[in-house]
Formats: structure tokens, C-alpha cells, sequence
């Protein structure tokens, strides 16, 4: 994403971002920091957000970066009240993966439970947090970052696909719940694979071993692009899921 000539004006609202990875939640970020929001974001390891941090306070938007583990309902009660204090919370983007890839033999209960937490138990906490604070107002947008797993499993991502498809329904229940009273619930799936560098070591692994199917990976800045244009629905035309793909992917 390109950053903005002049600082952007700020808007007395929050954004808030759950899984603030490198890649998309990174682009959300700058996305409404460059649109003049206070961007909340979390991600397990604080450290490694201080160089977002460090991008969007150079071209003049505001953030405030926190340590935050999604899974538990203490921290993510905390998180949201803070958020919620600084400033309004108008969107909350919850945008953990959790994408692993196991035989089912192989596949521990550890495995499947952990990756459960991360990407439907957290995201129930993150839509549950955000609606607290918007559903007095009667406004808002709370997104979910799906995947194609939440549509259909493949091969090996029993763990994935089940906390995937569980994150599906979680957004759905809160739509039809949260709609009528103003607030959009939209759930965002990535029919793709995403440039990010574990992706392109994946592909490079398919390749190596003699699976040479081409593709183009969608940027990070698309998907926060479209987050952006869903925020921007008038309510009588709401999106609940979205579908996003490059132009040559099959499906």
C-alpha cells in the first residue's frame, strides 16, 4: 500500500485488528490508519508489531500495538475496553489463520483443539467483544477472515477446515443476531493462496517434489482493500460473505 501524501485526518473511531500478522492483518491495518482510524491491533508476540507500528506512525496515522493471545477471554475483554476507550470501536477485523496441514492419523487432539482456539473459539471472542461495545450505539462493521476450508475440507485439514467451518457459522449467527440492529456482519473468504513468504515455501515444496501447477497469489493489500469496501455498504445493500479470488484461480 502506498502511504499518503499528508498525514490522514483523524476520525474519533477505532479499528480494531485481531491477528495483526505480517501480511493481511498488517495491510488492514495500514488500510484504516490511512483512512484516519485508530488502529487497535494484536498479535501473540508484541514485538514483532513494532515495525507496523513504526510504518503507520511515519506517515502520520495512529496505533497502538498490544501483546494478545485470542484464545483467552480475559486478555480479549481487556483488549476490546481499551480499544473501546481510546476512541469508539467502529470495526473489528478478526483475521487469525491457524492454516495447518496434517494426516488425519497424524493429526493429535492437541493439534486439533489448538487450532480450534485459534481460528473459531478466538474469533467467537472477538465478535462477542466488538458487539458489546457497538450494539449500544446500534452501528459498526465486525469481520471474520474465512478461507476456502470454511466451505469445504481438503485432504489433510480436518483441524483447519472444522475450525474454519465453525468460524463460518459463528459470523452467520451473528449477522442474522446483530443486522437488525445496525451493525454488519460480513465473513470474507480467501479463495486463494496469499504472498506471503510461508505460502511461496509451500509452493516451492509442491514444485520440488513435481506438483507444477501455476498460480498467482493474491496481495495482502487486496484482501484489505476489500475489507475496506465492505465498511463502505450502505446498510440497505449489505454483503454478508464475500468471495475473493485471483482472475485465474479454478473453482
Amino acid at each position: 500500500m502506498s502511504t499518503p501524501a499528508q498525514s490522514p485526518t483523524p476520525r474519533n473511531a477505532t479499528a480494531v485488528i485481531v491477528g495483526a500478522g505480517d501480511y493481511i492483518g498488517a495491510e488492514i491495518a495500514k488500510k484504516f490508519a490511512a483512512e484516519g482510524y485508530l488502529v487497535f491491533v494484536g498479535r501473540r508476540q508484541a514485538e514483532k508489531l513494532e515495525p507496523l507500528k513504526a510504518e503507520i506512525e511515519a506517515f502520520g496515522g495512529r496505533i497502538v500495538a498490544r501483546g494478545l493471545d485470542a484464545r483467552d477471554e480475559d486478555q480479549m475483554s481487556a483488549f476490546y475496553a481499551e480499544a473501546e476507550a481510546a476512541a469508539p470501536i467502529e470495526v473489528s477485523v478478526f483475521n487469525i489463520g491457524a492454516n495447518v496441514n496434517y494426516p488425519l492419523l497424524e493429526t493429535t487432539s492437541r493439534v486439533f483443539r489448538k487450532v480450534w482456539e485459534m481460528a473459531c473459539y478466538a474469533g467467537f471472542l472477538s465478535g462477542r467483544e466488538a458487539a458489546r461495545h457497538m450494539s449500544p450505539r446500534g452501528s459498526g462493521s465486525i469481520f471474520f477472515t474465512g478461507a476456502t476450508a470454511g466451505l469445504r475440507g481438503g485432504a489433510g485439514y480436518a483441524a483447519f477446515a472444522a475450525a474454519k467451518f465453525g468460524l463460518r457459522a459463528v459470523a452467520q449467527s451473528t449477522a442474522r443476531e446483530l443486522g437488525p440492529k445496525g451493525i454488519h456482519v460480513a465473513h470474507l473468504v480467501i479463495d486463494s493462496g496469499v504472498d506471503t513468504a510461508w505460502v511461496r515455501e509451500r509452493i516451492q515444496q509442491a514444485q520440488q517434489a513435481g506438483q507444477t501447477r501455476d498460480r498467482v497469489l493474491m496481495r495482502p493489500t487486496a484482501v484489505a482493500e476489500a475489507y475496506w469496501a465492505l465498511h463502505q455498504q450502505p446498510a440497505d445493500a449489505w454483503t454478508f460473505e464475500h468471495e475473493i479470488r485471483p482472475s485465474v484461480e479454478p473453482w
